[in-house]
Protein backbone atom coordinates (compact mmCIF):
# COMPACT_ATOMS: atom_id res chain seq x y z
CA UNK A 1 0.00 0.00 0.00
CA UNK A 2 2.90 2.28 0.58
CA UNK A 3 4.50 1.78 -2.51
CA UNK A 4 1.07 2.46 -4.72
CA UNK A 5 0.24 5.39 -2.39
CA UNK A 6 3.76 6.76 -3.38
CA UNK A 7 3.39 5.89 -6.90
CA UNK A 8 0.49 7.60 -7.16
CA UNK A 9 2.34 11.13 -5.77
CA UNK A 10 5.14 10.82 -8.26
CA UNK A 11 2.23 10.35 -10.85
CA UNK A 12 0.56 13.37 -9.67
CA UNK A 13 3.28 15.36 -9.92
CA UNK A 14 4.27 14.46 -13.22
CA UNK A 15 1.04 14.93 -14.55
CA UNK A 16 1.33 18.33 -12.70
CA UNK A 17 4.88 19.32 -14.61
CA UNK A 18 3.50 17.93 -17.50
CA UNK A 19 -0.22 19.83 -17.67
CA UNK A 20 2.24 23.21 -16.47
CA UNK A 21 4.88 22.32 -19.21
CA UNK A 22 2.08 22.43 -21.95
CA UNK A 23 0.54 25.58 -21.05
CA UNK A 24 4.09 26.96 -21.28
CA UNK A 25 4.41 25.68 -24.54
CA UNK A 26 1.16 27.42 -25.62
CA UNK A 27 1.74 30.37 -24.41
CA UNK A 28 4.84 30.66 -26.21
CA UNK A 29 3.40 29.55 -29.51
CA UNK A 30 0.98 32.42 -29.35
CA UNK A 31 3.29 35.05 -28.25
CA UNK A 32 5.36 33.99 -31.01
CA UNK A 33 2.74 34.33 -33.61
CA UNK A 34 2.25 37.31 -32.33
CA UNK A 35 5.66 38.96 -33.02
CA UNK A 36 6.28 39.94 -36.39
CA UNK A 37 9.34 40.38 -38.47
CA UNK A 38 9.31 44.28 -37.46
CA UNK A 39 8.59 43.26 -33.87
CA UNK A 40 10.64 42.27 -30.97
CA UNK A 41 9.62 41.07 -27.26
CA UNK A 42 12.70 39.87 -24.35
CA UNK A 43 10.84 38.69 -20.96
CA UNK A 44 13.92 37.64 -18.59
CA UNK A 45 13.48 36.55 -14.28
CA UNK A 46 14.91 38.77 -12.11
CA UNK A 47 18.29 37.41 -12.47
CA UNK A 48 18.55 38.02 -16.15
CA UNK A 49 17.36 34.61 -17.60
CA UNK A 50 15.54 34.69 -20.34
CA UNK A 51 12.29 33.54 -20.34
CA UNK A 52 10.76 34.32 -23.95
CA UNK A 53 12.61 35.98 -26.34
CA UNK A 54 11.89 37.31 -30.33
CA UNK A 55 14.01 39.19 -32.49
CA UNK A 56 15.79 40.89 -29.29
CA UNK A 57 18.32 42.02 -30.85
CA UNK A 58 16.80 44.27 -33.78
CA UNK A 59 16.57 47.59 -33.08
CA UNK A 60 13.19 49.50 -33.12
CA UNK A 61 11.77 52.05 -32.94
CA UNK A 62 10.69 52.63 -29.11
CA UNK A 63 8.52 55.79 -28.83
CA UNK A 64 7.55 56.83 -25.25
CA UNK A 65 9.24 53.77 -23.39
CA UNK A 66 12.50 55.70 -24.17
CA UNK A 67 11.39 58.31 -20.94
CA UNK A 68 12.78 55.41 -18.73
CA UNK A 69 16.06 55.88 -19.92
CA UNK A 70 15.76 59.85 -19.86
CA UNK A 71 14.46 59.46 -16.34
CA UNK A 72 17.69 57.09 -15.61
CA UNK A 73 20.19 60.19 -17.10
CA UNK A 74 18.50 62.79 -14.95
CA UNK A 75 18.89 60.66 -11.92
CA UNK A 76 22.56 59.85 -12.64
CA UNK A 77 23.57 63.69 -13.76
CA UNK A 78 21.13 65.34 -11.94
CA UNK A 79 20.78 63.71 -8.67
CA UNK A 80 17.92 61.56 -6.45
CA UNK A 81 17.77 64.61 -4.09
CA UNK A 82 17.84 67.16 -6.70
CA UNK A 83 15.42 70.39 -6.62
CA UNK A 84 14.82 72.40 -9.76
CA UNK A 85 15.88 76.12 -8.51
CA UNK A 86 14.99 79.64 -10.23
CA UNK A 87 16.86 82.68 -9.11
CA UNK A 88 15.70 86.49 -8.79
CA UNK A 89 17.93 89.21 -8.64
CA UNK A 90 17.75 92.73 -8.26
CA UNK A 91 19.93 95.48 -10.40
CA UNK A 92 21.05 98.82 -10.24
CA UNK A 93 18.05 100.04 -11.52
CA UNK A 94 15.74 97.94 -9.34
CA UNK A 95 14.65 95.82 -12.19
CA UNK A 96 14.05 92.33 -10.73
CA UNK A 97 16.16 89.61 -12.85
CA UNK A 98 14.47 86.15 -12.93
CA UNK A 99 16.91 83.52 -13.95
CA UNK A 100 15.60 79.88 -15.02
CA UNK A 101 17.40 76.69 -15.22
CA UNK A 102 14.90 74.50 -16.93
CA UNK A 103 12.47 73.34 -14.13
CA UNK A 104 9.85 71.61 -16.13
CA UNK A 105 7.51 72.08 -13.24
CA UNK A 106 7.31 75.63 -12.75
CA UNK A 107 3.43 75.76 -12.55
CA UNK A 108 0.98 78.33 -10.93
CA UNK A 109 1.17 76.79 -7.84
CA UNK A 110 5.22 76.74 -7.19
CA UNK A 111 4.92 80.41 -9.20
CA UNK A 112 2.82 81.51 -6.12
CA UNK A 113 5.29 79.95 -4.08
CA UNK A 114 8.09 81.70 -5.18
CA UNK A 115 6.30 85.18 -4.96
CA UNK A 116 5.37 84.86 -1.25
CA UNK A 117 9.24 83.86 -0.89
CA UNK A 118 9.86 87.37 -3.08
CA UNK A 119 7.51 89.24 -0.54
CA UNK A 120 9.66 89.31 2.35
CA UNK A 121 12.27 90.69 -0.22
CA UNK A 122 11.20 93.47 -2.04
CA UNK A 123 7.73 95.73 -2.26
CA UNK A 124 8.30 97.45 -5.91
CA UNK A 125 10.14 96.66 -8.89
CA UNK A 126 10.66 98.71 -12.52
CA UNK A 127 11.20 95.77 -15.11
CA UNK A 128 10.61 92.33 -14.71
CA UNK A 129 13.51 91.07 -16.98
CA UNK A 130 13.78 87.47 -17.73
CA UNK A 131 16.81 85.60 -18.59
CA UNK A 132 16.69 82.23 -20.35
CA UNK A 133 20.61 81.52 -21.44
CA UNK A 134 21.41 78.35 -19.46
CA UNK A 135 19.49 76.76 -22.33
CA UNK A 136 19.85 77.81 -25.75
CA UNK A 137 16.99 79.12 -27.60
CA UNK A 138 15.24 77.32 -29.85
CA UNK A 139 16.21 73.98 -29.74
CA UNK A 140 14.65 71.89 -32.15
CA UNK A 141 13.19 68.54 -30.97
CA UNK A 142 13.48 66.11 -33.74
CA UNK A 143 9.65 64.87 -34.40
CA UNK A 144 7.93 67.78 -32.85
CA UNK A 145 5.49 68.78 -35.06
CA UNK A 146 4.22 72.73 -35.21
CA UNK A 147 0.76 72.54 -33.63
CA UNK A 148 -1.48 73.21 -30.78
CA UNK A 149 -0.88 69.71 -29.35
CA UNK A 150 0.35 69.63 -25.74
CA UNK A 151 2.97 67.61 -26.68
CA UNK A 152 4.48 69.81 -29.00
CA UNK A 153 5.25 72.25 -26.63
CA UNK A 154 8.26 73.77 -27.07
CA UNK A 155 11.21 73.73 -24.07
CA UNK A 156 12.95 76.07 -22.64
CA UNK A 157 15.33 77.38 -19.64
CA UNK A 158 12.10 79.88 -18.05
CA UNK A 159 8.75 78.11 -19.19
CA UNK A 160 5.76 78.14 -17.24
CA UNK A 161 2.66 75.22 -16.86
CA UNK A 162 4.55 73.42 -19.79
CA UNK A 163 4.52 76.68 -22.37
CA UNK A 164 0.42 75.70 -22.96
CA UNK A 165 -2.93 77.45 -21.52
CA UNK A 166 -5.92 75.42 -20.65
CA UNK A 167 -9.02 77.63 -21.59
CA UNK A 168 -12.77 77.78 -22.03
CA UNK A 169 -15.74 79.46 -23.03
CA UNK A 170 -18.26 80.17 -20.49
CA UNK A 171 -21.33 82.28 -21.53
CA UNK A 172 -19.40 83.67 -24.79
CA UNK A 173 -16.62 84.66 -23.02
CA UNK A 174 -13.08 82.88 -22.65
CA UNK A 175 -11.74 81.74 -18.89
CA UNK A 176 -9.56 79.44 -17.50
CA UNK A 177 -9.80 76.17 -17.49
CA UNK A 178 -7.40 75.94 -13.99
CA UNK A 179 -8.68 77.50 -11.14
CA UNK A 180 -5.46 78.19 -10.24
CA UNK A 181 -4.06 79.90 -13.21
CA UNK A 182 -5.68 83.31 -14.62
CA UNK A 183 -5.89 83.46 -18.08
CA UNK A 184 -3.79 86.93 -18.43
CA UNK A 185 -4.43 89.03 -21.61
CA UNK A 186 -0.99 87.99 -22.66
CA UNK A 187 -2.72 84.50 -23.92
CA UNK A 188 -5.70 85.80 -24.24
CA UNK A 189 -4.85 87.64 -28.06
CA UNK A 190 -3.17 84.22 -29.21
CA UNK A 191 -6.61 82.27 -28.11
CA UNK A 192 -8.40 84.32 -30.36
CA UNK A 193 -6.88 83.98 -33.28
CA UNK A 194 -6.33 79.89 -32.43
CA UNK A 195 -9.88 79.49 -33.62
CA UNK A 196 -10.27 77.45 -31.22
CA UNK A 197 -13.70 77.20 -28.08
CA UNK A 198 -11.67 74.98 -25.51
CA UNK A 199 -8.43 73.35 -25.06
CA UNK A 200 -4.88 74.28 -24.80
CA UNK A 201 -2.89 76.50 -27.08
CA UNK A 202 0.74 76.10 -26.82
CA UNK A 203 3.24 79.23 -26.43
CA UNK A 204 6.30 79.04 -28.76
CA UNK A 205 9.40 80.28 -29.02
CA UNK A 206 8.51 82.93 -31.98
CA UNK A 207 9.05 86.72 -30.25
CA UNK A 208 10.20 84.81 -27.28
CA UNK A 209 6.47 84.15 -26.79
CA UNK A 210 7.14 81.09 -23.78
CA UNK A 211 9.29 82.68 -22.06
CA UNK A 212 7.59 86.28 -21.87
CA UNK A 213 4.48 84.34 -20.65
CA UNK A 214 6.61 83.13 -17.97
CA UNK A 215 6.99 86.83 -16.88
CA UNK A 216 3.73 87.57 -16.85
CA UNK A 217 2.57 84.70 -14.89
CA UNK A 218 5.26 86.50 -12.19
CA UNK A 219 3.85 89.75 -12.59
CA UNK A 220 -0.01 88.21 -11.92
CA UNK A 221 1.13 86.71 -8.86
CA UNK A 222 3.46 88.92 -7.61
CA UNK A 223 0.91 91.68 -7.54
CA UNK A 224 -1.57 89.25 -5.46
CA UNK A 225 1.53 89.69 -3.04
CA UNK A 226 1.51 93.46 -2.92
CA UNK A 227 4.86 93.44 -5.13
CA UNK A 228 4.09 96.05 -7.37
CA UNK A 229 6.41 96.29 -11.57
CA UNK A 230 6.08 99.52 -12.54
CA UNK A 231 7.89 98.77 -15.82
CA UNK A 232 8.11 96.24 -18.95
CA UNK A 233 8.25 92.71 -19.55
CA UNK A 234 11.00 91.70 -21.46
CA UNK A 235 14.13 89.36 -21.70
CA UNK A 236 17.92 89.87 -20.50
CA UNK A 237 20.50 88.87 -18.94
CA UNK A 238 21.78 88.31 -15.71
CA UNK A 239 24.87 90.38 -14.97
CA UNK A 240 28.10 90.17 -11.87
CA UNK A 241 26.93 93.20 -10.63
CA UNK A 242 23.43 92.40 -9.83
CA UNK A 243 22.57 91.31 -6.44
CA UNK A 244 20.91 87.97 -5.77
CA UNK A 245 17.83 88.44 -3.21
CA UNK A 246 16.47 84.86 -3.55
CA UNK A 247 16.02 81.79 -4.69
CA UNK A 248 13.22 79.17 -5.39
CA UNK A 249 13.90 75.68 -5.06
CA UNK A 250 10.73 73.82 -6.44
CA UNK A 251 8.70 71.60 -3.74
CA UNK A 252 9.12 68.54 -6.24
CA UNK A 253 12.08 66.24 -5.87
CA UNK A 254 13.41 64.93 -9.00
CA UNK A 255 11.64 61.20 -8.41
CA UNK A 256 8.04 63.42 -8.00
CA UNK A 257 9.00 65.04 -10.94
CA UNK A 258 9.98 61.35 -13.09
CA UNK A 259 6.88 59.86 -11.29
CA UNK A 260 4.32 62.57 -13.18
CA UNK A 261 6.61 62.36 -16.31
CA UNK A 262 5.88 58.29 -16.64
CA UNK A 263 2.61 58.56 -15.45
CA UNK A 264 1.47 61.44 -18.20
CA UNK A 265 4.01 60.73 -20.69
CA UNK A 266 5.54 64.70 -21.13
CA UNK A 267 7.65 64.99 -24.13
CA UNK A 268 8.42 68.56 -22.85
CA UNK A 269 9.70 67.08 -19.17
CA UNK A 270 11.57 64.70 -20.83
CA UNK A 271 13.04 66.63 -22.90
CA UNK A 272 13.90 69.34 -20.27
CA UNK A 273 15.26 66.40 -17.90
CA UNK A 274 17.57 65.98 -21.02
CA UNK A 275 19.03 68.93 -21.74
CA UNK A 276 19.53 70.15 -17.67
CA UNK A 277 21.37 66.85 -17.44
CA UNK A 278 24.08 68.07 -20.41
CA UNK A 279 24.06 71.11 -18.74
CA UNK A 280 24.99 69.67 -15.38
CA UNK A 281 27.58 67.31 -17.46
CA UNK A 282 28.89 69.55 -19.78
CA UNK A 283 28.69 73.35 -18.95
CA UNK A 284 25.83 76.48 -19.46
CA UNK A 285 23.92 76.65 -22.03
CA UNK A 286 22.01 73.67 -22.19
CA UNK A 287 21.60 72.45 -25.48
CA UNK A 288 20.50 69.10 -27.45
CA UNK A 289 23.52 68.22 -28.53
CA UNK A 290 25.26 68.00 -24.86
CA UNK A 291 21.88 66.58 -23.77
CA UNK A 292 22.25 63.23 -26.49
CA UNK A 293 26.13 63.09 -25.89
CA UNK A 294 25.27 63.15 -21.51
CA UNK A 295 22.77 60.21 -22.64
CA UNK A 296 25.06 58.40 -24.91
CA UNK A 297 28.23 58.07 -22.48
CA UNK A 298 25.57 57.03 -19.57
CA UNK A 299 24.23 54.14 -21.73
CA UNK A 300 27.77 53.13 -22.65
CA UNK A 301 29.71 53.80 -19.39
CA UNK A 302 27.35 52.70 -16.65
CA UNK A 303 24.89 50.68 -18.92
CA UNK A 304 27.31 48.94 -20.82
CA UNK A 305 24.87 49.28 -24.18
CA UNK A 306 26.68 50.53 -27.12
CA UNK A 307 25.00 50.90 -30.60
CA UNK A 308 22.01 53.05 -29.12
CA UNK A 309 20.78 55.85 -31.75
CA UNK A 310 19.03 58.71 -29.67
CA UNK A 311 18.20 62.22 -31.17
CA UNK A 312 16.01 63.40 -28.61
CA UNK A 313 15.10 62.05 -24.81
CA UNK A 314 10.53 61.49 -25.12
CA UNK A 315 10.30 59.32 -27.87
CA UNK A 316 8.52 61.43 -30.25
CA UNK A 317 11.10 61.25 -33.12
CA UNK A 318 11.22 58.14 -34.83
CA UNK A 319 14.74 58.49 -35.25
CA UNK A 320 15.45 56.85 -32.17
CA UNK A 321 16.29 53.31 -32.02
CA UNK A 322 16.47 50.68 -29.01
CA UNK A 323 16.68 46.77 -29.05
CA UNK A 324 14.39 44.77 -26.88
CA UNK A 325 18.11 43.81 -25.57
CA UNK A 326 19.19 47.22 -24.50
CA UNK A 327 15.55 48.41 -23.28
CA UNK A 328 15.97 45.16 -20.80
CA UNK A 329 18.91 46.03 -19.46
CA UNK A 330 17.67 49.52 -19.03
CA UNK A 331 14.73 48.29 -16.90
CA UNK A 332 17.21 46.31 -14.88
CA UNK A 333 18.87 49.64 -13.74
CA UNK A 334 15.95 50.91 -13.08
CA UNK A 335 14.40 48.62 -10.97
CA UNK A 336 15.37 50.16 -7.77
CA UNK A 337 12.86 52.94 -9.13
CA UNK A 338 10.18 51.03 -10.46
CA UNK A 339 7.47 52.45 -8.07
CA UNK A 340 7.75 55.55 -10.30
CA UNK A 341 5.95 53.96 -13.21
CA UNK A 342 2.31 52.88 -13.70
CA UNK A 343 0.79 50.47 -11.66
CA UNK A 344 -2.22 48.23 -12.76
CA UNK A 345 -2.33 45.06 -10.90
CA UNK A 346 0.90 43.27 -10.85
CA UNK A 347 2.67 45.06 -13.67
CA UNK A 348 4.68 48.53 -13.38
CA UNK A 349 4.83 50.20 -17.27
CA UNK A 350 4.94 52.49 -19.25
CA UNK A 351 3.66 52.44 -22.79
CA UNK A 352 4.28 54.20 -25.91
CA UNK A 353 2.57 55.20 -28.96
CA UNK A 354 3.59 56.99 -32.75
CA UNK A 355 1.28 55.91 -35.75
CA UNK A 356 1.55 52.26 -36.33
CA UNK A 357 3.90 52.29 -33.60
CA UNK A 358 2.98 50.25 -30.18
CA UNK A 359 5.32 49.43 -27.34
CA UNK A 360 5.41 48.79 -23.78
CA UNK A 361 8.10 47.97 -21.20
CA UNK A 362 8.26 47.25 -17.68
CA UNK A 363 8.07 44.76 -14.31
CA UNK A 364 5.58 42.13 -13.85
CA UNK A 365 5.34 40.24 -10.26
CA UNK A 366 4.56 36.88 -9.75
CA UNK A 367 2.52 35.16 -7.37
CA UNK A 368 5.29 33.71 -5.98
CA UNK A 369 6.95 36.98 -5.30
CA UNK A 370 9.30 36.94 -8.51
CA UNK A 371 10.22 39.90 -10.38
CA UNK A 372 10.50 39.71 -14.47
CA UNK A 373 11.08 42.07 -16.95
CA UNK A 374 9.91 42.58 -20.38
CA UNK A 375 10.04 44.64 -23.35
CA UNK A 376 7.83 44.60 -26.14
CA UNK A 377 8.66 46.80 -29.56
CA UNK A 378 5.71 46.36 -31.99
CA UNK A 379 6.89 48.17 -35.10
CA UNK A 380 4.08 46.71 -37.26
CA UNK A 381 1.49 49.28 -38.23
CA UNK A 382 -1.85 48.26 -36.68
CA UNK A 383 -0.71 46.43 -33.93
CA UNK A 384 -0.57 47.47 -30.29
CA UNK A 385 0.71 45.88 -26.96
CA UNK A 386 -2.74 44.34 -25.32
CA UNK A 387 -2.62 40.86 -26.76
CA UNK A 388 0.65 40.22 -25.78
Amino acid sequence: MKFISTLLIVISVCLSFFRTDVAAVQGYLKLDSLIGPHDSILITDHLGKIVFSKHAEKKRIPASTLKILTSLIAIHYLGEKHRFKTDFFLDSKSNLKIKGYGDPLLISETIVEAAKGLETKINQVNDIVLDDTYFTNPIIIPGRSISLEPYDAPIGALCANFNTVNFKQSNGAWISAESQTPLLPFALTKIKTSGLKNGRIVLTNTNNESSLYAGHLFNYFLGKEKVNAKGTIRLGRVKLNDKHIFTYYSRYTLPEVISRLLEYSNNFTANQLLIASGAKAYGAPGTLEKGIQAASAYAEKNLKIKGIILTEGSGISRSNRLSAIMLNRILEEFEPFRNLLKEDGNELFKTGTLKGISTRAGFIEARSGRLFRFSVLLNTPGKNTEKI
